[in-house]
C-alpha cells in the first residue's frame, strides 16, 4: 500500500509540471504573438511616419490694398483695374505647394486661391540619376528656365511684381513641357549649371498645335567668401514659333513708313536671347546688398492690338516686332528687418521706331502695341517676424508719346501704390 501511495503522488505530481510546462509554453507562445503583433504594428507605424516627413507642405497669401492715379487704368502692378475704380482691395496671390520629397525623386502640386478662383500654378514630378547626382529630369508644369526673375519666389521678390517685360513675354511664368538639368556636383564644373527643355509654348493652357519652343539657360555662381561677395548670372535662350492661321498674313511691323505684309510658308518666329547677373555684397554697418540686372532681346509674335505672348491659338493676322527690354534693381538691407527697394524697368516692343513714328502712317501699321514703357518703382519692405511681411510700394509708370496717336499724346496717369501683407509657412 504504501508503494502504491508513493507512486500514485509521483504520478499526481508529474501530471502537475507537464501541465505547469505545458501552461507556460501557452502563456511564452502568447507573449511572444503579442511582441510580433506589436513588431509588426511599430513596423507599420515607422513607415506611414517616414513617408509622411517626406511629405512638406508650404505657402503664403499676400493680401493688398492698391490706389492708382485714374479710374480703370491699366496696370501691370496686379491686373487692370475696374472701370470706375481707381483703388481695391485682393489678395494677390493664395498659394499652397504640395511636395513629397524622395531625396532623388520628387513630386510637386502648387495651387493658387483668390477671390478670383482655383488655379493650378504647378503639377511636376522630377528625379535625379543617384550615381553622380549631376543630371536631372522635370516633366509637367512648372516654371520657364529663362532668366533669373521667372524663378525667384514671388514670396521672396522684393517687389510686388515682375517686371512688364516678363509678364508680356512669359505670361503666368509657367509652362508645360519637360527640361533636363545638370548640376555637377564637384571640380570647376560645379559653379555652373545648365536647365534647357521643351515646352508647348501657350503656358498652362492645353496645346494649340504640334511646334515644340526650345527654352534654355546656361548660369553661373561664384561665391567668394573671404570678401563677402558673389556673383551670379547666366544667359538664356528662347526658339519657338507661332502658326499663322490660315488664310492670315505675316505681318513685319519694323518701319515707320511701310509695313511688309507677306502670306508665310511657315510660322513665325519667336525668339528671344538674355542675359542676367546678381551681386550680392555685405557692407559695412548697413549690411547687405543686393544689385540685379537682366537684358532681353529679339522677335516677338502678336497681335495688332497687342504685344504680349499668345497663351490660345491665334486667329488673325500674326505681327512680328523687334523687342527690347531690361530692368536694374537695388536692394540695401536697412538692419536685421527691413530693405530699401529701388527698380527700374523698361519695355519697349518695337524697338525699330520711336515717338511720332507711331500712329503717323495707316500704312506702318504702328499703334499702341508698339509704346515703350519705362517704369521706375520705390519701395520699404518690413520683416514683421519669421512668417510676416509688409510691403510698401510705389511704381512710377511712363510711356513714350506721340503726337500722332491721340491715346498717347502725353504720359498716362497709371503711377500705383501698393500696401501688401503676406503671411509665409
Amino acid at each position: 500500500m504504501k508503494k502504491i501511495y508513493t507512486i500514485s503522488i509521483i504520478l499526481v505530481l508529474f501530471a502537475a509540471v507537464n501541465f505547469a510546462q505545458d501552461s507556460t509554453a501557452a502563456k511564452v507562445g502568447e507573449v511572444k504573438d503579442a511582441l510580433t503583433g506589436l513588431n509588426e504594428s511599430y513596423l507599420e507605424t515607422k513607415a506611414t511616419v517616414d513617408a509622411l516627413k517626406k511629405i512638406k507642405i508650404s505657402g503664403y497669401i499676400q493680401s493688398q490694398f492698391q490706389s492708382i492715379e485714374s479710374d480703370g487704368a491699366a496696370t501691370f502692378a496686379g491686373g487692370n483695374f475696374a472701370a470706375g475704380m481707381h483703388n481695391r482691395f485682393m489678395v494677390r496671390r493664395g498659394r499652397v505647394k504640395f511636395n513629397y520629397d524622395n531625396d532623388l525623386t520628387q513630386f510637386v502640386v502648387q495651387v493658387d486661391i483668390t477671390e478670383k478662383g482655383f488655379a493650378t500654378k504647378d503639377a511636376y514630378v522630377s528625379f535625379i540619376e543617384p550615381w553622380m547626382k549631376t543630371f536631372g529630369l522635370t516633366a509637367g508644369i512648372f516654371d520657364r528656365p529663362f532668366g533669373f526673375e521667372i524663378s525667384y519666389s514671388s514670396s521672396n521678390r522684393e517687389s510686388p511684381e515682375r517686371s512688364r517685360l516678363f509678364q508680356t513675354l512669359f505670361p503666368g511664368e509657367r509652362d508645360l513641357g519637360f527640361k533636363l538639368e545638370v548640376r555637377p556636383q564637384e571640380g570647376p564644373l560645379s559653379y555652373f549649371n545648365l536647365k534647357a527643355g521643351l515646352f508647348a509654348g501657350n503656358g498652362v493652357n492645353p496645346e494649340t498645335d504640334n511646334n515644340k519652343d526650345f527654352i534654355g539657360r546656361l548660369g553661373f555662381s561664384f561665391p567668394f567668401v573671404d570678401e563677402n561677395l558673389a556673383i551670379d548670372g547666366g544667359i538664356s535662350a528662347y526658339m519657338g514659333k507661332v502658326i499663322v492661321p490660315a488664310g492670315k498674313s505675316l505681318i513685319t511691323v519694323n518701319s515707320p513708313t511701310l509695313a511688309t505684309t507677306t502670306i508665310p510658308s511657315d510660322d513665325a518666329d519667336r525668339s528671344y536671347l538674355g542675359a542676367d547677373l546678381q551681386l550680392y555684397y555685405e557692407l559695412p554697418l548697413l549690411g547687405r546688398f543686393t544689385l540685379r540686372g537682366e537684358y532681353i532681346s529679339g522677335k516677338q509674335a502678336g497681335s495688332s492690338s497687342s504685344n504680349a505672348s499668345y497663351t490660345a491659338a491665334p486667329s488673325g493676322d500674326i505681327y512680328l516686332r523687334n523687342f527690347m527690354g531690361y530692368y536694374l534693381m537695388w536692394v540695401q538691407n536697412l538692419g536685421e528687418k527691413n530693405q530699401f527697394v529701388l527698380k527700374y524697368d523698361v519695355y519697349d516692343p518695337n524697338s525699330d521706331v520711336a515717338g511720332d513714328d507711331i500712329g503717323a502712317n495707316a500704312a506702318a501699321k504702328l499703334g499702341a502695341p508698339d509704346i515703350k514703357y519705362s517704369t521706375l518703382g520705390i519701395g520699404l519692405v518690413h520683416y514683421w517676424d519669421d512668417n510676416v511681411k509688409l510691403v510698401f510700394y510705389y511704381d512710377s509708370v511712363s510711356n513714350e508719346t506721340s503726337s500722332k496717336l491721340a491715346a498717347f499724346n502725353s504720359d498716362l496717369k497709371d503711377n500705383v501704390f501698393t500696401f501688401r501683407i503676406q503671411y509665409k509657412f
